[in-house]
């Protein structure tokens, strides 16, 4: 753990530490994303199980702490780095938290960490920078919609019940997964829907309080909205978004106690992610 010995959490289980199980990896840095702050990540290459993917890297070292969705290491607390995975579509694993691990060991990280998944394309992120914050996000919107959907949802919003649901929505749809005979069989989906997840990682040069990383993730998740709908999209996120935020760790004082979108930082945060997004979802928008 940075800073020192490991401290128990009060907030759920430890995450899983990095230990490759056989994992088939092979992977190299293409190049650094352009940051004006903070944290920086590495764009890396990856060859697993015969198949071409890229992750996002982000070597954080001592004195960063992270607020996050994440699959693994979510929660509050010190992080010694953040991965951003993309996955094949069709993802059969239902371990996603011991796989994160997996290309974690291969990358040689250590420590504890936080590791997101996409089956969206990982070269493809964007990236918003404002007053020292900085958004990296990567872009996946073929299965999206709204956050308040009934019960009875899509058949694509359905599957993201499953163990493994971020990526179990890729998957064809044949009749003996296709919708109940009582449903209308034009409303049925018939071909995949494209990858979905927008993941989001935010970097900022200046310690927060609990409170205002808790608030910093809400900032993010409006501006995100915000310019899904700017881009002309008739959604609010898929159902497997996730946001990490990145900050030092507070000293005496506390940290900043607000990130709301009218305080100094949380308006940064929303311009850099809504810059990020916006750049994202112009091109779904465009495939629809």
């Amino acid at each position: 753990m940075i800073g020192g010995a490991r401290r128990p959490r009060e907030d759920g289980p430890e995450p899983v530490p990095p230990s490759h199980q056989g994992c088939a990896i092979d992977s190299v840095r293409v190049h650094l994303p352009a940051q004006c702050a903070g944290p920086r990540a590495e764009l890396r290459d990856r060859h697993e199980d015969g198949h071409h993917l890229h992750h996002l890297v982000w070597r954080l070292g001592p004195g960063v702490r992270v607020c996050s969705s994440a699959v693994l290491g979510g929660g509050i607390g010190p992080r010694a780095w953040i991965l951003n995975a993309q996955v094949p579509g069709g993802y059969p694993r239902l371990d996603p938290d011991r796989h994160l691990a997996e290309i974690a060991a291969a990358e040689g990280l250590t420590g504890l960490g936080a590791g997101l998944m996409t089956a969206a394309e990982v070269a493809a992120y964007t990236t918003g920078h404002d007053g020292g914050v900085t958004a990296t996000v990567t872009t996946g919107l073929g299965v999206r919609g709204w956050a308040a959907a009934p019960e009875t949802a899509a058949p694509e919003f359905a599957a993201s019940r499953t163990a493994a649901p971020e990526f179990a929505a890729d998957k064809t749809v044949t009749p003996e997964t296709a919708a109940p005979e009582t449903e209308d069989p034009a409303t049925r989906i018939r071909t995949p829907p494209r990858p979905g997840t927008v993941n989001i990682v935010v970097g900022l040069p200046v310690a927060l309080s609990d409170a205002a990383l808790v608030n910093a993730v809400a900032t993010a998740t409006e501006a995100k909205v915000q310019a899904l709908l700017d881009a002309g999209l008739d959604c609010s996120g898929t159902p497997t978004d996730a946001v990490c935020i990145a900050a030092p760790e507070p000293g005496p004082d506390g940290g900043e106690p607000f990130a709301g979108p009218r305080s100094p930082w949380g308006a940064r945060i929303a311009r850099a992610v809504h810059t990020a997004v916006l750049a994202g979802a112009r091109p779904a928008r465009d495939l629809s």
